[in-house]
């Protein structure tokens, strides 16, 4: 039975500052991106991936880091986050008094290398530095696993490697990972079983999971995870996003379209979904073009459209026949 499974309350967490600002073509001024996440953080969200630490050459959109860090106001309760590649990123993550870094390596060796410029081995002596320089500081930490159910130019990654990547995450001292649709390529019935498979063989270990909606299978996804016993989703204002060392890959699942989705189904997420719907349609004036946010453009099921003047005149609308007498099955 469909959310048979699932857990009556998950956790949301914000990516769009961090994970959409980068793709932009345009830099969203700094004052923006502080008023975003302020709002943001008004509206019940888990964590907000604020931005991330990497060199302005690599990332230049986000060459305000520590700025933005510095300008917003936090809320108690949200977990502040960014994303660090290497000693230099995680020292000036702590400057900033960021509550969690993130590190990120793609299993897909091809995309790890055109990501990070670096084999999956060179990445983990790399996280053993920066783990060295969070270590007593009190910051938390989270390994993420892009290209965890596939890569742009290696195909499906398998589920071995997969358990591989979190077992040597945790040989690390990370206390959670993260794993990553980085382009899109996850169906539902994989998604089922690799989370599965990681919450068996870790069951101790808090695991978030990261959508994209390039093949419009990301919602679908969801529900799947949830069923795998998932309770922690990133998701992006608007549904904006993707990935710069990646073709053709697109933005992640929208903020807005997940929580109605939870919230229909009788997931609570704790996050005020009206409040996102309204920050949401502010981004397209924003980014100077549309987003992919579904709500945004069509409201929640529940908002109800005038009925036309021109039919109300017709006459007055007879009450429904009574259907009480028939049996409904229970969902």
């Amino acid at each position: 039975m469909l959310f048979k499974n699932a857990p009556q309350r998950v956790y949301v967490n914000e990516v769009a500052t961090r994970d959409g600002f980068q793709n932009e073509d345009a830099f969203v001024p700094t004052v923006d991106k502080i008023h975003i996440i302020d709002r943001l953080s008004l509206a019940g969200l888990a964590k907000i991936e604020v931005t991330s630490f990497v060199s302005s050459k690599a990332i230049p959109n986000l060459r305000d880091a520590a700025d933005v860090m510095a300008g917003i106001t936090r809320r108690q309760g949200v977990v502040y986050s960014a994303l660090v590649p290497n000693r230099q990123g995680a020292l000036r993550a702590l400057e900033a008094k960021v509550d969690e870094v993130n590190l990120v390596m793609s299993i897909g060796e091809k995309h790890n290398l055109a990501n990070l410029r670096m084999t999956c081995a060179q990445s983990f002596v790399a996280f053993r530095d920066i783990m060295g320089v969070v270590k007593g500081s009190g910051v938390r930490t989270m390994g993420s696993v892009a290209t965890a159910f596939g890569c742009p130019f290696e195909g499906e990654q398998p589920l071995s490697r997969l358990l591989w990547a979190v077992e040597q995450y945790l040989e690390l001292g990370i206390q959670s990972v993260d794993l990553c649709d980085t382009v899109g390529t996850g169906h539902p019935r994989m998604i089922y079983t690799y989370c599965r498979a990681v919450k068996e063989a870790f069951p101790d270990l808090p695991v978030t999971v990261h959508f994209h909606d390039t093949r419009g299978m990301g919602l679908a996804n969801v529900v799947a995870a949830l069923e795998a016993g998932i309770n922690s989703f990133d998701t992006s204002l608007g549904g904006i996003g993707g990935c710069p060392y990646a073709p053709d890959a697109t933005g992640n699942i929208s903020t807005e379209d997940t929580v109605h989705m939870l919230e229909a189904c009788g997931v609570a997420t704790g996050v005020d979904l009206d409040a996102l719907i309204a920050l949401g349609r502010e981004l397209p004036a924003l980014l100077g073009h549309d987003v992919p946010s579904r709500l945004g453009k069509v409201g929640k099921r529940t908002d109800l459209k005038p009925f036309p003047a021109s039919l109300e005149q017709r006459g007055r609308i007879e009450a429904a026949p009574s259907t009480e007498a028939y049996r409904v099955p229970s969902v």
